[in-house]
């Protein structure tokens, strides 16, 4: 009897050991998972970024006098490359894309600029990059969705708790993209 008894023993400690490895490797694959999707973004907005310059000099020279829209995407392309937190490159890039908006919407106004092929060219890859972004943001949310369940779920969440695992915040969109509109019926 004490031999079966020490073998269910053994058997229970062994399920249990291994059951938290497992629960421990996940998380440490997800919290992975969420650094690479960022990693991902990050050079999605550093092709953005090198493709800036390029844009406000080829705006500069057909519509100079906006100096305002111009020193707008300098100031807010500097804030990206300065972000040190999630939040903080959320809403610099927020404030970018507001910009280069703004400045697509200048650009209707300068007829030869439009029709210019370097700056159609850089509006194109603009555009592409842009939804490559939209894209990365996209998966980063859902990974990140993935490793916070995995931090805030039972049992799980004790291991996390236990090795210092943290939830990680997601990207927003701006405030003005995320009024609802009105339907009417």
């Amino acid at each position: 009897m004490n031999l079966i008894l020490l073998i269910i023993v053994i058997i229970l400690v062994i399920f249990v050991v291994v059951t938290i490895i497992h629960m421990y490797n996940n998380l440490v694959g997800l919290r992975n998972r969420v650094k690479n999707s960022y990693a991902q973004i990050d050079v999605q907005l550093k092709r953005r970024n090198d493709l800036i310059p390029n844009l406000v000099e080829t705006v500069k020279g057909y519509a100079g006098h906006e100096k305002g829209v111009l020193e707008e995407v300098t100031k807010a392309r500097t804030s990206v490359m300065n972000a040190s937190s999630i939040e903080e490159a959320s809403e610099a890039n927020n404030q970018l894309t507001g910009a280069l908006k703004t400045l697509f919407a200048v650009a209707e106004n300068y007829p030869d600029l439009k029709a210019n092929s370097n700056f159609q060219q850089l509006q194109a890859e603009l555009t592409e990059t842009e939804d490559k972004i939209s894209y990365a943001r996209q998966f980063y949310n859902d990974v990140v969705l993935k490793y916070n369940n995995a931090c805030q779920q039972f049992p799980s969440s004790i291991i996390a708790k236990m090795f210092g695992f943290s939830e990680e915040a997601f990207f927003q969109a701006p405030e003005s993209e995320k009024a609802v509109p009105e339907v009417k019926f």
